[in-house]
């Protein structure tokens, strides 16, 4: 395996990762308040085409797209939509105590509809399909550090290539860590999701920390939904319904992590790493496999590959659930709806 091949796989894995880590920290925050929102993909669904539509139409409107006007435009898109739709749940699961499992589902179902929809209608309005593009609001985006890029040589291709949103996220994952068990703001929220009944007793609003949760949580996982469309396909839409997958892969990020943001730094990488080996394996490797699965196409290979994150997730939580830690474990009240008149 060369080293360019090396980079490339390392440049896939980390793009890829990072758009699933956004997801991860969304759901991972709306989670720890008891939240269990299985609506994360159609979340970050409507986050991507919210994000698309507004630089498509500003970009529409001037011959010259002023960049930073087009991010702000893209982020304030994003997150105003998903973070609707984190209100939106909240409303069903919190004050009309919807089932969560279903409710999610619904969302998923949702906002993956109503994404494609205007997707299509995007693509129209554009020429037909593969002619959408926002060049320029995609550009901002994936604006990397030019004087550090072209000073470190290999150091920069690993490090120092990617757009701007993929460091944001990282100091994301260490600030919301933090959040949870340095700040008092974090430890009761944490505790609206470990005993709601308690936090009551205590004179914590748990109403006003689910909400908040259910809110910020799906904003930040709708920034996912941006990454991927203003970064990871360069600017433009697809209906093959490949944001909605990765955001299931967030979901199983979670766990995978033990509700813990810091793990998703590497974590999500990870998955990236996994997901991609099927295209950078070396040939002789791949071969060999081959002959010991009696496998005659290297496309059947390939399918096997794919399960791979998959299957490390499965050994991840047999071996984090054998130690039987607590602070492992999921928060104790997670997809249980809060009675008051219980307590």
């Amino acid at each position: 395996m060369t080293l360019d091949v090396i980079i490339a796989w390392i440049t896939a894995a980390i793009t890829f990762g990072t758009v699933i880590m956004f997801g991860c920290i969304g759901e991972t925050l709306n989670e720890k308040a008891g939240g269990l929102n299985l609506g994360t993909p159609g979340i970050m669904m409507l986050g991507g085409i919210a994000s698309l539509a507004g630089a498509f139409f500003y970009e529409r409107s001037t011959p010259n797209p002023v960049p930073i006007v087009c991010v702000l435009i893209s982020l304030i898109s994003c997150l105003v939509v998903s973070g609707l739709a984190g209100l939106l749940y909240g409303f069903l699961t919190i004050t009309l105590r919807a089932n969560q499992n279903v409710t999610g589902l619904t969302l998923t179902i949702f906002g993956n509809g109503i994404a494609n929809f205007f997707g299509g209608s995007l693509v129209k309005l554009s020429g037909g399909v593969g002619q959408i593009s926002v060049a320029s609001t995609s550009k901002a985006f994936k604006a990397t550090m030019p004087f550090i890029s072209s000073n470190l040589g290999i150091v920069s291709q690993l490090l120092f290539k990617y757009g701007w949103l993929t460091y944001v996220v990282l100091i994301m994952a260490f600030a919301m860590q933090y959040f949870f068990n340095k700040t008092r703001t974090g430890l009761n929220l944490r505790s609206v999701g470990e005993n709601p009944a308690t936090a009551d007793a205590a004179g914590i609003n748990v109403t006003k920390y689910k909400y908040a949760a259910s809110c910020l949580g799906a904003a930040i996982s709708g920034l996912g939904g941006l990454y991927y469309v203003m970064d990871y396909v360069k600017g433009t839409w697809s209906n093959d319904s490949g944001i909605e997958a990765l955001g299931w892969l967030a979901v199983a990020l979670v766990i995978f992590t033990s509700w813990k943001p810091k793990n998703a730094t590497w974590g999500a990488y990870l998955f990236g790493f996994c997901y991609w080996i099927y295209l950078y394996i070396p040939a002789g490797i791949n071969n060999a496999l081959m002959k010991l699965f009696n496998v005659s196409r290297t496309t059947y290979m390939q399918n096997l590959y794919k399960m791979i994150p998959y299957i490390v997730t499965i050994i991840v939580l047999v071996l984090v659930s054998s130690k039987k830690k607590r602070e492992n474990q999921a928060p104790q009240s997670l997809g249980i709806s809060y009675f008051r008149e219980e307590r």
